[in-house]
């Protein structure tokens, strides 16, 4: 199991080489420990998931909170990390480029940015503002020794905007630009999947799957290399959490906390 952070780079960047490997997403200290024990090679941080757990709705979180967030991951298990970096914090590549040089400070093995504004009127970038924001996180990352592997994420899907195409397009130029892993969240299909593997070949594509759908073996088969769940893992414990606190609200009743994970194992696992 890597130790230090070199050995965290040069174990994530294996993974990618060949195979298929699922990241699954925390959202604390806790989680990624017991993520740690559960035989996973790797973590991925969860933009959602942490904003929950501090009372903030997901891109609501900011730069300081969420770098000091990944170095608590960082150093709280072996496994790399890969960050979920948003849109970098900032709109102008300028600013992306500083982001991301604090980033890579945290311990984190990688690091995605995406294309979304958070504006619902003109929700991703304009694909030449997008490409340069990519490059402007490879010059923070190359600045750095180069060894934190940057993945280009297109959000078209997840804004409504399902062109494949359009999609394809962007995350060949991300690539391009110095993106070494690519991913399009919401992409679901076969046919979708296996044009952006395709696409960007030989480099990468993460996939995101958030609830039933495709098999790890099936995924592989199409050609996707890495799997993460978002802030599925996230929804999943605040359901438990939601079932069980309105009950006791709207019922006085307390039947789903039997439902609860054993204090005992717990507290054995972080023993």
């Amino acid at each position: 199991m890597p130790r230090t952070v070199a050995d965290k780079y040069e174990t994530f960047r294996k993974l990618h080489e060949d195979g298929c490997f699922v990241i699954p997403n925390p959202f604390d200290v806790g989680s990624a420990k017991a993520l740690a024990q559960m035989g996973f090679k790797a973590l991925a941080s969860s933009s959602a998931g942490f904003a929950w757990t501090i009372g903030k709705a997901d891109n609501r979180v900011s730069v300081d909170e969420v770098c000091a967030h990944l170095k608590d991951l960082c150093g709280a298990v072996d496994l790399p990390v890969n960050a979920d970096f948003e849109n970098g914090f900032a709109h102008e590549p300028e600013k992306v480029t500083v982001h991301v040089a604090r980033a890579v400070k945290t311990g984190v093995a990688g690091l995605s940015i995406e294309d979304s504004t958070g504006d619902a009127g003109r929700p991703l970038y304009d694909r030449a503002h997008a490409i340069e924001r990519i490059k402007a996180a490879r010059g923070a990352i190359d600045a750095d020794g180069g060894r934190v592997l940057l993945t280009g994420r297109c959000e078209g899907f997840l804004v409504g905007q399902d062109d494949l195409a359009m999609v394809i397009d962007r995350l060949c130029a991300y690539a391009e630009a110095g993106a070494e892993c690519l991913y399009a969240p919401g992409i679901k299909t076969a046919e979708q999947i296996s044009a952006v593997v395709k696409a960007v070949a030989p480099k990468p594509v993460n996939l995101l799957i958030g609830a039933s759908g495709l098999s790890v073996r099936q995924a592989a088969d199409l050609g996707v290399r890495r799997i993460s769940v978002g802030g599925a893992l996230a929804r999943a414990a605040w359901g438990g959490f939601m079932r069980a606190a309105r009950e006791i609200a709207d019922e006085g009743a307390f039947t789903e906390l039997a439902k609860g994970h054993p204090g005992s194992e717990l507290n054995q696992m972080f023993r």
